[in-house]
């Protein structure tokens, strides 16, 4: 290859791993998990039955869900370290990054933490997925001179985090809502965070060093807060009536409109189709419709304006109508991201197991991609060294 030429960046189109966990076929616009389409799993199953199927493989019986549920609300409480140290941080400190610190503090507190088992690791990573969103809802909390709640164990996983979170259980069409969205965020295959988590545990680090790494790479704006820009992408829009001044605008700069356009699906993300009429009547139960009236219309006039301009089609992504569902739901725009992890962190455990433990691969192929070196200031070859007195 000569050293100039381009060379095939980001992974992208090379496959690196098989799995059995999730498929996105992005010309079909159809995501998958384990066999299941999302479309089912979103209208016929909550987030705990999404997690018996890609932890276990399968979706439960009612004594196995309700086992997973219980196992899941014992372990929902944080370390007491973890609170402490949760309340040492500023309050202006990005969500994303108390987020990484307190999966990594929670870690030596883990009994299972120095067993290299598949066990010890399922239960590790159950308890991650029940902590996720104690901690945001904690951190919220604290941020705000609040006391954190002591979870509800009354309460399914997503009914108890807003509650965590707000004080107040949450009436049965938001918690429902809540859930389904969790469904849809669970799994993605090999995404940026996915690989991060799966690159590290290919190391045989602990399921803690993974999930961190995973959460290192959400907070990134390119992977993470793709919601939250499209939050105030509206924002700055402002009303309706400016909408299509702003597309034009926006296009005539060669600047992307948030949510639209997906790196993999080439039609409409099929979990955005589920969350705009979610959006729609979270919104209406709000009493305030304008952010969702000015999305479908914004979604409406930047397809016709690509259109006209380009020659092709732009489809809308998840992030569009998930930014519409949440502010609708009051919960504060720097947490969108986060939320992300509160229902991935079902996906990254079921990777992370896959790649420590699959029958297929019983011991890991340790990732080590290789790289074009391109030289340096002194041409491809080697330099010659200058000693210090005549630099």
């Amino acid at each position: 290859m000569e050293k100039d030429a381009i060379i095939n960046t980001g992974l992208r189109g090379i496959t690196v791993a098989s799995t059995r966990i999730s498929d996105v076929r992005g010309k079909a616009g159809k995501l998958i998990y384990r066999g299941y389409p999302i479309r089912d799993l979103a209208e016929k199953s909550g987030f705990e039955e999404i997690v018996h199927l890609l932890l276990y493989e399968s979706l439960p019986s009612a004594a196995r869900l309700e086992k997973l549920k219980n196992e899941l609300k014992t372990a929902r409480s944080l370390p007491d370290a973890v609170i402490r140290a949760l309340e040492t941080c500023p309050a202006d400190a990005r969500p994303m990054d108390i987020l990484q610190a307190g999966v990594a503090l929670m870690a030596p507190h883990d009994p299972d933490l120095q067993d290299e088992s598949r066990e010890a690791t399922l239960r590790m990573g159950i308890r991650l997925i029940a902590r996720m969103a104690t901690l945001v809802a904690a951190w919220e909390r604290i941020r705000n001179g609040k006391q954190p709640l002591e979870p509800d164990p009354g309460l399914d996983h997503a009914a108890n985090f807003l509650y965590m979170l707000s004080g107040k259980r949450p009436d049965e069409e938001t918690a429902g809502c809540f859930d389904t969205a969790l469904v849809l965020h669970a799994e993605h295959s090999f995404n940026a965070s996915t690989f991060s988590a799966r690159q590290v545990a290919s190391t045989k680090a602990h399921i803690y060093s993974a999930v961190t790494a995973a959460l290192g790479s959400l907070s990134g704006p390119l992977h993470g807060g793709a919601n939250v820009r499209v939050m105030r992408m509206l924002e700055q829009i402002g009303t309706p009536e400016k909408v299509e001044a702003y597309v034009e605008n926006i296009l005539d700069q060669g600047r992307k409109i948030m949510g639209l356009g997906h790196a993999v699906y080439k039609t409409d993300d099929p979990r955005a189709l589920i969350l705009a009429p979610m959006a729609r009547r979270m919104a209406e139960k709000a009493g305030e419709t304008k952010w969702f009236e000015m999305a479908r219309l914004l979604e409406q006039k930047g397809k016709q304006a690509f259109k006209a301009r380009k020659g092709t089609d732009i489809f809308v992504n998840v992030d569009f109508y998930s930014a519409v569902l949440y502010n609708a739901m009051a919960i504060p725009v720097d947490l969108f991201t986060p939320l992300f992890a509160i229902s991935r962190i079902a996906g990254w455990t079921a990777h992370v197991l896959e790649e420590r433990f699959a029958e297929a691969a019983p011991k890991p192929m340790l990732y080590r991609p290789e790289s074009e070196y391109i030289g340096h200031y002194c041409g491809p070859d080697e330099c010659s060294f200058v000693p210090l007195e005549k630099r």
